[in-house]
Formats: C-alpha cells, sequence, structure tokens
C-alpha cells in the first residue's frame, strides 16, 4: 500500500489518500473531492472542477493521469 495526499493530486488538504495501485488512489481523490464540496467545502471546488475538466479533455487529462500514475509507482510502500 502507498499512500499520497490530497495536495499532491492537486487538492487543497493534506489528507492522506492510500491504495495499492495508483488507480485507486485517484479514485479515492475523486470520492473525497466529491464529499469534500457535497459538505460545503469550497476550498475543494476548484480541484473538483479540475478533476471533472480532465476527462472532458482527454489528451491533456491523459497526461495528468499518466504522470500521476508515475509519481505513485516511485513512492515507497508504506
Amino acid at each position: 500500500m502507498k499512500s499520497m495526499t490530497c495536495k499532491q493530486l492537486g487538492g487543497p488538504c493534506d489528507l492522506v489518500l492510500q491504495g495499492n495501485t495508483g488507480d485507486e488512489v485517484i479514485k479515492a481523490q475523486d470520492k473525497h473531492l466529491k464529499e469534500m464540496v457535497a459538505g460545503g467545502d469550497t476550498a475543494h471546488e476548484d480541484a473538483l472542477k479540475a478533476m471533472k475538466g480532465r476527462w472532458k479533455h482527454p489528451i491533456s487529462g491523459m497526461s495528468w493521469y499518466k504522470e500521476t500514475k508515475r509519481q505513485f509507482a516511485a513512492l515507497p510502500e508504506d
């Protein structure tokens, strides 16, 4: 298992997200952003918009996705 923070994934906070794969951590970030915004946290709105926007622009979104997976792969196990 490895960990990345919300901030490392483009968000505003230091919440630690964990997963066995980069995809798991990215999904955890997506869920975290949605929950925070739904709860009224405006600090996470820009990150949620950016996350949604990445999939509207597949080429640039894929670049972010691949880079994030590379960063995850380089991390040590927890």
